[in-house]
């Protein structure tokens, strides 16, 4: 298998482009041998072979050509699935990697530090992103598999596998942290009538449409969920229960302002919604067990409003 490799790297005020052999590989048995024949390869592909996750992969690497091309901090971006990390310090001369393997972007990667990098040192470092082509592939694989196993295909938001896991981390890092965490339970109302009505088909458009409104109205940090069948869950870093009441309005007018167009028909939906905020006694369960009452008491209390627990 070849592999086409296009490096683009920045040294200070120049900007130098070649394509490069060193990433060309003609089979899996010549990239064994080169890597057989120089024990830092062979040392840098070993340590990468031990993890699946981005940072963690860049991280090795740096720290294993320190030695051989000495930086004082690193930033990787991937922006397929939204990836931007920096570690160490950033410096006035940087070198810049831009990583392909078979026309898939895999990537870039930057060194900085306070002295200009050598022509001898950039071709080694050429070189070395041998031993990083092949575990960045294999983690961006592994991401996508995740992200389509956490995705609802109907309505392009997390789904309920998704909201177990990342509510765990979430509550975590709240507690560690003593940052504020809240949660949003949005039901649609009377999600059966249109069902019955018009059927599965216009259902669905219902609620990848709902869905829509949603992401477009909740903040850039938050997280949205299809919980189950019309019910979808908001996760809301360091918003408090008065802020997370603010946004959960905003949802319900939204929608509520939204008119749906199946064949000759308009169809107006409205939404409840039910907000808590993490309480310093609460666990996972009372957390969630808060705003799914309070999405219940706002449909008791009519629907198309907003209840905070």
């Amino acid at each position: 298998m070849r592999l086409s490799g296009y490096i683009e790297f920045r040294h200070g005020d120049v900007v130098m482009e070649n394509k490069t052999t060193n990433l060309a590989v003609v089979s899996n048995k010549t990239f064994e041998a080169a890597k057989s024949a120089n024990t830092h390869h062979y040392d840098i592909s070993t340590a990468l072979q031990t993890t699946l996750e981005f940072y963690e992969l860049i991280t090795i690497f740096s720290s294993k050509i320190k030695a051989m091309i000495p930086h004082s901090g690193m930033e990787y971006k991937n922006p397929r699935f939204a990836l931007d990390f920096k570690n160490g310090i950033a410096s006035k001369h940087s070198c810049s990697y831009s990583l392909t393997i078979e026309d898939e972007t895999l990537g870039e990667l930057k060194l900085m530090r306070q002295q200009r990098f050598s022509e001898d040192e950039l071709k080694r470092m050429e070189t070395l992103l041998c031993c990083l082509i092949y575990p960045l592939k294999n983690a961006s694989l592994y991401k996508q598999a995740q992200l389509l196993a956490h995705t609802d295909p109907l309505t392009k938001t997390n789904n309920r596998t998704a909201f177990n896991d990342i509510i765990e981390r979430e509550y975590k890092l709240a507690n560690r942290t003593s940052n504020h965490l809240s949660l949003i339970f949005v039901d649609i109302d009377h999600f059966k009538s249109v069902n019955d009505q018009y059927g599965h088909e216009c259902g669905d458009i219902t609620l990848a449409s709902v869905a829509g409104i949603i992401k477009d109205t909740v903040r850039g940090s938050d997280i949205v969920f299809r919980y189950g069948g019309e019910e979808f869950v908001v996760l809301l870093s360091g918003a408090n229960l008065e802020k997370a009441g603010e946004i959960a309005e905003r949802i319900r007018k939204a929608i509520a302002c939204n008119t749906l167009a199946y064949g000759m028909n308009t169809i107006n939906i409205t939404a409840s919604l039910g907000v808590s905020a993490l309480k310093g006694n609460d666990n996972v369960e009372s957390f969630i067990h808060n705003a799914d009452q309070a999405m219940y008491q706002a449909k008791n209390d009519g629907r198309n409003r907003v209840v905070k627990a």
